[in-house]
């Protein structure tokens, strides 16, 4: 058994189907999830100089990943309606998937994302939070509590640091047991066969 690490922000339209999908899959081939919530925004500004999702930035590429977007969730019979802006200020749901148990986690970060693709939620609001929250079987007035701690804060910096480190730039990320990244919905899949048999591949540009 391994453990694949899902690096995710809640504002990506392709973590939506990714968060999903990933414990069906991961628990079928004797694997576990590691959720693990970053800030995009940073990564952008940082690696990219941009202030806004590319999908804003670059209007053409926009167009393509809603129709894309939309032939996705309908291939995986996942519900999709209009977002309430886009892309969502994220940052409370990040703190709150930390303030959690990690048994709590999964069900949680699929609330929210139905909460922002499925029924247009503004999930910057605490009402909203709160709701996923207790969907997840937990009490949400002490979990939004501890969500604005300097503990949970810390982490949260914390884990968006190790992403632009471990050379994440996108959501979503997984990495296997050997550190092998793979990013986007469409490469779940191979990041788990590549959990189960890990193999040596020839690089080229520079990379490892």
């Amino acid at each position: 058994m391994g453990v694949i690490e899902f690096w995710f922000e809640f504002a990506s339209t392709y973590s939506y189907p990714a968060a999903m999908r990933i414990e069906a899959l991961t628990s079928a081939a004797g694997h576990t999830v590691a959720w693990t919530p970053f800030l995009l925004g940073p990564l952008f500004h940082s690696q990219q100089g941009l202030t806004d999702s590319p999908f804003n930035a670059f209007p053409v590429k926009g167009r393509y990943m809603w129709r894309d977007f939309a032939r996705v969730c309908a291939k995986e019979d996942l519900p999709l309606g209009t977002p309430a802006v886009f892309p969502q200020n994220g940052l409370l749901a990040a703190r709150c998937t930390l303030a959690l148990p990690e048994e709590a986690r999964a069900a949680f970060v699929k609330a929210v994302y139905t909460e922002n693709f499925a029924r247009g939620a503004m999930i910057s609001e605490p009402d909203v939070i709160a709701r996923c929250v207790e969907s997840a079987g937990q009490d949400s007035g002490a979990v939004l509590a501890r969500s604005g701690s300097d503990e949970i804060k810390a982490e949260l910096k914390a884990n968006t640091g190790e992403a632009i480190r471990r050379g994440v730039f996108g959501s979503p990320t997984f990495f296997a047991d050997d550190g092998e990244m793979f990013w986007g919905n469409d490469r779940l899949e191979d990041a788990i066969a590549w959990q189960d048999a890990p193999r040596k591949v020839k690089s080229i540009g520079g990379t490892k």
